[in-house]
């Protein structure tokens, strides 16, 4: 399978229901999914979920990645502790897009508590096929990594 297309994903328990949809959406788009959950409604801690899909990335086994809670702060300031990734909470398609071209993100973060499924969904396609502007922009995403 072509390496764009492999996607982890993962969420809590405010998550869950949204995740199920995309995750069943993307594959009938041609995405290999990789669901790290959680896996059901029942509350759950979500860095328990944030860490193993940062670690996907990191290992190379998935190039983008797509986590939910219910606000979308908590899964982005787990995954950004991680080397590498450039989560960004959206709320709307073109915040989706900046992220993409201006940032390089590559973890896409959704409030499932102040959004639509549907505006989920589009959020998720802009996304996936914004690709990253680089010139200016690529000098400022080097400096984002503070040693």
């Amino acid at each position: 399978m072509n390496q764009e297309k492999i996607l982890a994903i993962g969420s809590d328990h405010a998550g869950y229901e949204y995740k199920e949809i995309l995750r069943t959406m993307l594959a009938d788009e041609g995405y290999e999914v990789i669901n790290f959950g959680t896996d059901s409604p029942a509350s759950v801690d979500y860095p328990d979920f944030v860490h193993p899909v940062c670690e996907a990335m990191e290992k190379g086994n998935a190039t983008v990645g797509i986590l939910l809670c219910g606000s979308a702060n908590g899964v982005a300031m787990a995954a950004n502790r991680h080397k590498h990734v450039r989560a960004a909470v959206c709320w709307d398609t073109e915040i989706a897009q900046l992220s993409r071209s201006h940032n390089d993100a590559n973890i896409i973060c959704i409030p499932s508590r102040f959004v639509a499924i549907e505006l989920a969904h589009e959020m998720t396609e802009k996304f996936l096929n914004t690709a990253f502007e680089g010139g200016r922009h690529q000098r400022r995403v080097e400096k984002i990594e503070y040693v």
